[in-house]
């Protein structure tokens, strides 16, 4: 199936402090008719529609999006989110009924502590656990994408072990994006990539114990040792973004291999040479590539 994703503008109810939109925040919203154009344009090539921000939930016009998108015929709608408006039952029944699919939701921390301070919002942990409790009672698919940081990343496994609990569908750990408020907070943000990566294990292996679908997105094949088969990109399909003119791309898969993430001289000596793609680039032009060393 090939998705067109669409950022449907940068306001958020949230804050994070690893945010990779935190530059385009003061851009706004995009408007309704602009998205309309989107939609349109490429559903004669997309059986798929992913709608994000920002935060696409506090706009007005959410629910009349996920109308259009199934107007027009897209197989497959999914919502990614902060998951808070989702606490209220009646919002998930709207959005079910309005043509969403499938919800992919954020949850940074194990704790409401842990959460609410990741997304300088307090009380989200609590909303977005609710989030996650509501659509699963009314049948959706939950997925759920969870940002591997600093603070965070020793406690993957119990993170993992709630997200189980909460009888998620799929969930995925991503390794923290050097961007926007990342990029600004690297040294409180970013973790060492092989220290994590033990913790991302386990996290993982919690889910795999007990069926769930798993995946770890910007994980290099040398840091994924017995998990290779869980690497996210492998399973990321054909996708066309579109948003602010910038961000605008027919391939974003091509896009994300050729200029956001960074491969190595060592790399040529991995078996994996041919299918990883690398860590994204800002984190070893901060830390450099020692950590990387080719799978033999």
């Amino acid at each position: 199936m090939k998705r067109v994703d669409i950022k449907t503008g940068f306001g958020c109810s949230n804050n994070c402090i690893f945010c990779v939109q935190a530059d385009n925040r003061l851009a706004g919203n995009r408007s309704f008719d602009e998205i309309r154009q989107d939609l349109m344009r490429s559903k004669d090539r997309c059986d798929g529609v992913v709608l994000t921000g920002g935060e696409v939930t506090i706009r007005k016009d959410f629910l009349e999006l996920l109308k259009l998108a199934k107007g027009l015929g897209y197989k497959a709608i999914q919502v990614q989110s902060n998951g808070r408006k989702f606490s209220s039952l009646d919002f998930c029944k709207e959005a079910i009924d309005a043509g969403a699919t499938e919800f992919s939701l954020s949850l940074h921390g194990y704790c409401p502590q842990q959460h609410d301070h990741l997304t300088m919002a307090k009380g989200s942990f609590m909303q977005t656990a609710r989030g996650i409790k509501n659509l699963k009672s009314l049948g959706a698919y939950v997925m759920t994408n969870s940002v591997v940081v600093k603070s965070n990343y020793t406690t993957l496994p119990m993170l993992a072990q709630l997200l189980v609990k909460l009888n998620v569908d799929q969930f995925q750990l991503a390794f923290v994006h050097a961007i926007g408020n990342a990029r600004k907070n690297f040294d409180e943000v970013v973790p060492s990539i092989s220290l994590a990566a033990s913790y991302i294990h386990k996290a993982l292996q919690v889910g795999i114990n007990s069926g769930k679908i798993v995946m770890a997105e910007a994980m290099p094949y040398c840091q994924m040792k017995g998990y290779e088969r869980y690497i996210s990109e492998k399973f990321i399909p054909d996708t066309e973004v579109r948003g602010r003119e910038y961000q605008n791309t027919d391939d974003s898969g091509s896009q994300r291999k050729h200029c956001s993430k960074m491969k190595f001289i060592q790399c040529k000596e991995c078996k994996y040479d041919s299918v990883c793609e690398g860590p994204w680039k800002e984190y070893p032009q901060k830390r450099g590539d020692k950590e990387f060393v080719p799978v033999k």
